[in-house]
């Protein structure tokens, strides 16, 4: 995100003239620079303190300019935050301090939180749920989220048989193909209803519901070339059964079906890769058990968190558990995660196998580009239009390319939405002045605690 900037990457247009101004120049302009401007990883810190690697991992060293200054990190246990005298509106800061305690366990939150000793909790036993809304009705919530949570599978594993002759562009064709197949097996509706419980919405498309474009209407909505519903697949009731026949007849172009079994017996075994969480496994457990009506055996592989996000991110699967709640408010959030370079390409596009598969093309000509690409790589595509996107000035055709740019991230099957986010916290009663916003972000420095 930082490309925006003049001289990225090596020497940023940045400049602190004196004490209290912070200069910033831009390649062009930026529909969305305010946006930026307050997401947390455009907080600017001192280069003294961040020259050291380790700063952000200890709170002895760890800066910020927000309310509160950390002053205690106990690794997978507790974080302190104190009251920052320096905070320009520190004379308006209630808490004075804030114990975060860290836990991977909903039940051990869930008991924590009835027992009286932690005020809040942002995450509840997927079991527990209907029964919390009734026994809870003042201090159960749940909020709008602009997120999506998805599955999402590394490009470069073998999904096709053994048996395959295919190779090269037409394999890596097929495997996009079966991979959107497979994605219309799962019934969405079933997940929010019976896992989810808390007003999720099935979704047809990557970027969130919440982002909208120019005109006021919702991305997801125009997105897709379909006729009848929102996106790219019908997510309604109605459709499931027709998507999962659709698919069906598709994974059989590719592997040998037992039609007296009605079960595939030939398609490699899969691990689904999740980090722990109750909801987490209980979404695994579904995608497992439907596989498994059709004869796609797909092992379940839980992992903690930390250790859980380098697998995923190193390319060590098949599919993984995902989500991405925005940054920012701009649809572009969620489209350059997926450039070759980026950090968040947890699917590898770009990389490895898929570095010099050339099945991907673009069209900019009827935006008043010179580009057009047929067969091209990755890189010669999407990192291309991604790049387009973010040197665009005219917000109109830049929304556009945005669309344009979904179309190629779904086209692949790598990316399968299951529903867009509300946010699940409790709060006790006793609690007042909190706030959060739909990008997932949690305010405490107006709160009150009754005694």
């Amino acid at each position: 995100m930082f490309e925006v900037v003049k001289g990225y990457p090596n020497d940023l247009a940045i400049s602190a003239p004196d004490d209290r101004t912070f200069e910033v120049t831009l390649t062009n302009t930026v529909a969305y620079w305010n946006e930026l401007l307050a997401f947390p990883t455009f907080f600017p810190v001192r280069e003294d303190v961040v020259s050291n690697e380790a700063w952000a991992t200890d709170a002895s060293t760890y800066i910020g300019n927000g309310a509160y200054k950390m002053t205690d990190w106990v690794h997978n246990s507790v974080i302190v935050l104190d009251k920052n005298p320096d905070f320009f509106d520190a004379s308006l800061v209630t808490m004075d301090r804030i114990e975060f305690y860290l836990s991977d366990d909903a039940n051990n939150m869930l008991t924590n939180f009835e027992n009286g000793s932690w005020a809040l909790i942002d995450d509840v036993p997927t079991n527990e749920i209907a029964n919390l809304k009734e026994k809870y009705p003042t201090e159960f919530y749940v909020v709008g989220q602009i997120g999506t949570y998805y599955v999402c599978w590394n490009i470069n594993e073998e999904i096709l048989p053994a048996s395959s002759n295919l190779t090269g562009n037409e394999a890596e064709q097929a495997r996009a193909e079966i991979r959107s197949a497979i994605g219309l097996l799962f019934d969405r509706n079933y997940v929010v209803e019976e896992i989810g419980q808390a007003g999720q919405v099935p979704a047809s498309s990557f970027v969130a519901m919440g982002m909208t474009n120019p005109d006021g209407s919702q991305f997801y909505q125009t997105a897709g070339h379909n006729d009848g519903f929102d996106g790219y697949y019908n997510v309604s009731k109605e459709a499931f059964e027709s998507n999962f026949s659709s698919a069906i007849e598709t994974l059989k172009k590719y592997y040998a079906f037992d039609e007296a079994t009605q079960k595939f017996t030939d398609f490699p075994t899969l691990t689904y890769l999740y980090n722990t969480s109750e909801g987490h496994k209980a979404i695994g457990e579904y995608l497992q058990s439907v596989l498994a009506t059709v004869g796609i055996t797909m092992n379940l592989e839980n992992q903690e968190w930390n250790t859980f996000l380098n697998t995923r991110k190193n390319g060590d699967y098949s599919i993984a558990r995902n989500g991405w709640i925005a940054d920012y408010n701009d649809p572009i959030c969620f489209l350059d995660m997926w450039i070759s370079n980026s950090g968040n390409n947890d699917v590898q596009f770009g990389r490895g196998d898929n570095e010099n598969i050339a099945i991907y093309s673009m069209d900019l000509t009827p935006y008043g580009y010179d580009t057009k690409v047929e067969n091209g790589t990755w890189a010669q595509t999407y990192d291309v239009l991604i790049s387009a996107i973010k040197t665009c000035t005219d917000n109109e055709i830049r929304y556009k390319l945005m669309h344009e740019a979904e179309d190629l991230l779904m086209s692949t099957g790598c990316i399968v939405p299951l529903y867009f986010y509300t946010d699940i916290y409790m709060l006790d009663d006793s609690v007042h002045g909190f706030f959060s916003n739909p990008l997932g972000y949690k305010y405490f420095m107006h709160c009150t605690i009754d005694k």
